[in-house]
């Protein structure tokens, strides 16, 4: 835990929250400036300051229980569809830097915009990048 870290607070219950689900791992609750209806955050309660710090273990743990929040609010809000967004560095949006995963639920004509420009990728551009990952794996 990180005495300045708000989610680290937040997550040992020392700032109240609207919290949906809690186990020793993670706490599972409403964002205070919601996207849609429901839009809601999963923090781990151990401090990570973004996804390059997740170990394996902790990431499988989360990702399954966003699958189980996720039909949570398909069934109890009706949802259409869901975005799960996290952001890493202040470049990518992040604000908060303790690890954290936002399950946005969408509607028709809700005004949320997850979106990107599609660019063209050139062929020996790409297998170089390719290339690249693999060898960083």
């Amino acid at each position: 835990m990180k005495d300045d870290c708000i989610f680290c607070k937040i997550a040992k219950g020392q700032i109240p929250s609207a919290t949906i689900y809690e186990d020793r791992h993670f706490r599972v609750m409403m964002d205070i400036n919601p996207a849609t209806k429901g839009h809601c955050l999963i923090i781990p309660k151990e401090h990570f300051d973004n996804i390059y710090d997740l170990d394996g273990e902790t990431a499988g743990r989360l990702f399954s229980l966003a699958t189980c929040i996720a039909r949570a609010l398909r069934d109890a809000l009706g949802c259409e569809g869901l975005n799960i967004v996290q952001n890493n560095g202040e470049i990518a949006g992040q604000t908060v830097f303790h690890f954290h995963l936002h399950l946005i639920p969408r509607y028709k004509g809700d005004d949320v915009k997850v979106a990107w420009v599609p660019h063209e990728s050139d062929p020996d551009q790409l297998e170089e990048i390719r290339k690249a990952i693999k060898a960083a794996i």
